[in-house]
């Protein structure tokens, strides 16, 4: 069975974006409260996460650089729960892929796992709390808000998740995570709660991304509010997140999942496949056969969120290292989205079971769609079943014509030529997959 030609298609759905997001950040820490609640000469701990922010040096600079100018000494900690395999190591090594160095932010960078106990849980349990952050005299939070990959509640992805499980190191993380919904819609906000009053918390700076993952606002939330303001924040970054404009698809093929892009790998909030136990996938889109084909290098071979798909080729999955990718698995105790699918040798193969296994009778009817990850959707690719669709979107054009799929001689797809503009496009000619909007461009 052929595979149908492809078309790119440009999404470009009217948004807000910032237009200085590092003056911003600037602005807001000179005039939050940080003068009245710590000394000049004060250590400030920034929280920094593993998700793939696209301006994150640029604006974790800008903070450090604030810092400095109301005479505070500040300093980096990593705040990424389990992430980079829950070692000191492994979180260096994952900032250091988002430009996070002390030679690019001008300060140390602190990964080390240790934590002190800080109370009790609701439940009973330890609150873990990241012990350089505890000891500094404020920690300041950059995190993004956005909805998160588990679940629907108040309080999902953003400052308050980070104070939690960021700075919870690999124990929080684990405390909360074992208790599965439960933990992360109950126990969650009422640790938050606790952590906001017994720690050295003294601002949070909540990114507002829009549907090109680039800053649409930046908002600081001072301890005594940031448990109200932070649900509002999160109605307003679900309007703003990219989304697939289709809701019915035969065929999706990811170009790269990884942690860069989501914290489950693919964002269910696009693929519409939950994988949580005891849940049910969202309604929408509706996906019949979904495949990806590679692994982002900045996940270091965390390869979680694998189980979403039917598909995949066996270059992805060789490039599992299973240190991170089990703990991290076991920690978030989502099994489901880690199980491994049917593997193919190349991309053009998973391209061809996916056509072919897709409910069509004819190839040319499957309503194909290529992607180059589930962050950037600004460009895709579709097949000339979805035409009408297309025309009938309004924020959608076909900017090209129907091309027979840019498979290289080896069988693979060539996605830097598909996708220029995507993270894996910029990482292939030296751009920085994390960079500047300008360098971004």
């Amino acid at each position: 069975m052929a595979i149908p030609p492809l078309a790119q298609v440009t999404q470009r759905v009217p948004q807000t974006t910032l237009a200085d997001p590092a003056a911003t950040v600037r602005r807001l820490i000179l005039e939050s409260r940080l003068r009245e609640r710590v000394q000049p000469g004060a250590r400030v701990a920034l929280g920094v996460g593993s998700r793939g922010i696209t301006t994150i040096p640029t604006l974790a600079r800008a903070a450090i650089d604030a810092l400095k100018e109301l005479g505070l000494r500040p300093f980096i900690v990593a705040a990424m729960g389990s992430h980079g395999g829950a070692t000191a190591a492994g979180q260096r090594e994952l900032l250091a892929g988002y430009g996070i160095t002390p030679e690019a932010m001008g300060v140390e960078v602190r990964t080390d796992m240790d934590t002190v106990v800080v109370g009790t849980s609701p439940v009973g349990l330890p609150i873990y709390f990241d012990k350089n952050a505890f000891e500094a005299d404020a920690v300041v939070l950059l995190n993004r808000v956005k909805p998160h990959t588990d679940f629907h509640a108040s309080i999902e992805s953003g400052v308050l998740k980070m104070l939690v499980i960021g700075l919870g190191k690999r124990d929080g993380a684990s405390q909360i995570h074992k208790l599965g919904l439960r933990g992360l819609k109950e126990v969650l906000p009422a640790v938050a709660k606790i952590l906001v009053e017994k720690t050295p918390f003294a601002l949070g700076l909540a990114i507002l991304e829009n549907a090109d993952d680039l800053p649409a606002d930046v908002v600081a939330l001072e301890p005594e509010h940031i448990l109200e303001r932070e649900p509002a924040l999160l109605d307003r970054a679900r309007d703003l997140m990219a989304r697939l404009p289709f809701d019915q698809i035969d065929v999706l093929i990811v170009g790269e999942l990884g942690k860069n892009y989501s914290g489950a790998g693919m964002d269910p909030n696009v693929i519409g496949r939950l994988l949580v136990e005891t849940q049910s996938d969202f309604e929408r889109p509706v996906i019949t056969r979904l495949a990806v084909l590679d692994v982002s290098e900045e996940s270091h071979g965390n390869i979680v969120g694998i189980g979403f798909a039917d598909l995949t080729t066996d270059r992805l999955v060789s490039r599992l290292d299973p240190g991170p990718f089990r703990i991290n698995t076991l920690t978030s105790c989502c099994l489901e989205r880690s199980r491994i699918p049917i593997t193919l040798p190349t991309d053009h193969d998973v391209f061809q079971a996916a056509v072919d296994t897709c409910w069509r009778i004819d190839p040319i009817e499957s309503r194909l769609v290529v992607i180059p990850n589930t962050l950037e959707l600004g460009t895709l690719f579709v097949a000339p079943a979805l035409e009408a669709d297309v025309a009938s979107h309004p924020h959608l054009q076909r900017v090209s014509e129907y091309e027979p799929v840019a498979f290289r001689p080896d069988g693979s797809l060539d996605q830097e030529r598909m996708f220029p503009e995507s993270v894996r496009g910029r990482r292939a000619r030296g751009a920085g997959a994390y960079a500047t909007h300008g360098a971004k461009a």
